[in-house]
């Protein structure tokens, strides 16, 4: 029974060099687009009590506070319903944070990558490192207490240097949840057709990892997933939903979900979805082995690791018998074991690809 819903919201003012999401710059598509997600939603849901709600982009905070709420109330919402939205800081005033919060939503992700303004500027960012700051404090006056703000490493000219002085506004902010993500090339985004020159290397980028968690840890934020870090309490309950292998819905153009065991995907094309808003472009139902392949690779990016009597609840498999070989080869440098499992040490995630590939053979 799936107990959470992403939204996908994909209208942008602008492309930054680096995004090879699902986004378009044609905002005037955006109400037909909201109708396009009522059908979509009263088609496919099935009425469960919703635990988390997560509008994703894009740039959701292009919505009218008035379609957000319209979407909210298609969902049975649990007590405690977890509601984020992202949000990028140019857009964040203080009357619309008010609304925001009126309406529910309760977790805000800011779209703040780096606060060094040269850096925003190269990467195409609409906003300076004044505006994020402005943001966090707007959304505190607006009695927002579950916040959360992204940063990019590996990003050109970045250095060790410019990324510790980040890592000291971060935390200065006194905000509960970070979430940081190695800069990729992918092959979609401008930067994929485009490369920039002074990229720090792969060498640097591990570094920079290494720093970002031996600054966080001390200062309170915990790593709870490869990429994420919050205060005791403020971990992302809708991504721990997908690491934790659990059913979602996914709602809107490209949006991915996974229900009765079938993982399904959207048109990716806004013309496309609005033409068949009810329907999926394609589904897959997963093998056994797939199920078990998924449950080893999501477990393992979290901090709790794999849990041993999970897997044997729901595969019927003695997990240290069946991968016996790579935990030998992996234990204790790269592999761990914990009160009920295994989790890769903080080398291991350096390495998450490669001893990852050994459990999915």
């Amino acid at each position: 029974m799936a107990k959470s819903v992403y939204i996908h919201i994909p209208f942008c003012k602008q492309k930054c060099k680096y995004c090879s999401f699902i986004s378009f710059p044609c905002t005037e598509k955006i109400l037909g687009y909201v109708f396009s997600l009522f059908k979509e939603i009263d088609t496919n849901y099935a009425g469960e009590d919703i635990e988390t709600l997560y509008f994703g982009g894009g740039t959701p905070s292009l919505l009218e506070i008035q379609h957000l709420k319209k979407i909210i109330n298609k969902f049975k919402l649990a007590s405690n319903c977890e509601i984020t939205l992202e949000l990028n800081p140019d857009d964040a005033s203080l009357e619309y944070l008010k609304s925001l919060k009126d309406i529910g939503i309760n977790r805000l992700s800011i779209g703040s990558q780096t606060f060094n303004d040269g850096i925003l500027k190269l990467i195409g960012r609409r906003h300076d490192s004044k505006q994020i700051i402005k943001a966090v404090e707007f959304a505190k006056t607006a009695g927002f207490d579950n916040i959360s703000l992204d940063l990019i490493y590996g990003l050109p000219t970045q250095t060790i240097e410019t990324l510790h002085k980040d890592l000291e506004i971060f935390t200065q902010l006194d905000i509960q949840h970070i979430s940081t993500y190695g800069l990729k090339l992918e092959e979609d985004s401008y930067w994929g057709k485009n490369p920039p020159k002074n990229l720090p290397d792969d060498d640097i980028q591990a570094d920079m990892y290494l720093e970002i968690n031996n600054y966080l840890n001390p200062k309170g934020y915990k790593r709870y997933e490869i990429s994420n870090f919050a205060i005791d309490g403020y971990e992302s309950k809708h991504n721990l939903n997908y690491w934790n292998n659990n059913e979602y819905y996914g709602f809107g153009v490209s949006a991915h979900g996974y229900i009765d065991g079938i993982r399904y995907s959207n048109y990716s094309t806004i013309e496309d979805y609005m033409n068949n808003p009810a329907q999926h472009s394609n589904g897959h139902i997963q093998t056994l082995e797939e199920m078990l392949e998924e449950e080893i690779f999501l477990g393992f990016r979290k901090e709790a690791g794999i849990n041993l009597d999970v897997i044997k609840e729901k595969f019927d498999i003695d997990f240290e018998r069946k991968y016996r070989n790579a935990l030998k080869k992996f234990i204790p440098d790269y592999i761990e074991k914990t009160s009920n499992g295994y989790k890769l040490t903080l080398n291991g995630v350096l390495l998450s690809n490669n001893i990852l590939a050994e459990f999915l053979e």
